[in-house]
């Protein structure tokens, strides 16, 4: 979002309202769009100062808005709540294993939420970080399934959903990075973990296994930290989008 918007100060100048500086108006922004290529976004932009000219008037932090919106169908009520309890989950687990920063939340599309999240780069390359990320990446369906009682495929379905992730994460500590019950120090790489499942159902079990105690921890850390993560969940179910500094009030409160 920076790029294009940087391209006229005076703009980003006039949109700042309410006592917000341009900063925070290009984080919230940032944090609307997430999700939308930079083809969309572009777009977005040049329809909004299209606008803008026609009124008379510098282009508005709410002419943006409304363009990224008008991109995106209403999500219906139910399925707003399982959005915003799914990365709530994931942002309070990231935060209480010190992974890294959150950037941002977002669950305005009917495609599913959003979470932009950092890592810190000094302990990645351990065996408690690769099982810290599996306990991350399990949180959002630990999350459905400690509020709503039942889970939804939001966490799965595509190669680069929650449970693909995991399992190829939970493989390569089992096959490729040392860390597996059984010849951790033979490197035997697949690029199709499926296909080894099915022949190796032993080695499923023991995946599975780890993703299981994954999502007990991450189960376990949203039980004891159930107010802040039900006080995340509903302000991300009212603003729709978050950025890092309201994220990180609500977490640090």
């Amino acid at each position: 979002m920076t790029e294009p918007l940087n391209t006229n100060a005076s703009e980003l100048s006039a949109a700042a309202q309410e006592g917000n500086s341009a900063d925070a108006i290009l984080r919230r922004l940032a944090t609307r769009a997430m999700g939308l290529t930079g083809a969309d976004i572009e777009r977005i932009v040049r329809e909004a100062r299209s606008k803008a000219r026609r009124g008379k008037r510098a282009v508005r932090y709410e002419d943006i808005e409304e363009g990224i919106r008008g991109h995106r169908p209403p999500v219906p009520h139910n399925l707003r709540w399982r959005y915003a309890f799914h990365e709530a989950g994931h942002a309070v687990v990231h935060h209480a294993l010190d992974l890294g920063p959150v950037r941002g939340l977002n669950i305005d599309s009917g495609e599913g939420g959003y979470n932009l999240v950092g890592f810190h780069v000094w302990a990645t390359d351990t065996r408690d970080w690769y099982e810290n990320m599996l306990t991350m990446l399990m949180a959002g369906r630990a999350a459905e399934q400690l509020v709503l009682k039942r889970v939804s495929s939001g966490s799965g379905g595509s190669d680069d959903s929650d449970l693909a992730r995991a399992t190829r994460l939970a493989f390569d500590m089992e096959r490729t990075l040392g860390f597996g019950s059984e010849h951790p120090l033979l490197y035997r790489p697949h690029r199709d973990p499926g296909a080894v499942f099915d022949r190796d159902l032993e080695l499923a079990a023991r995946i599975h296994a780890r993703l299981e105690v994954a999502i007990d921890r991450a189960g376990t850390i949203l039980r004891r930290r159930r107010p802040t993560f039900h006080a995340l969940a509903k302000a991300l179910f009212d603003a729709q989008a978050m950025d890092e500094e309201a994220v990180l009030k609500i977490l640090t409160s």
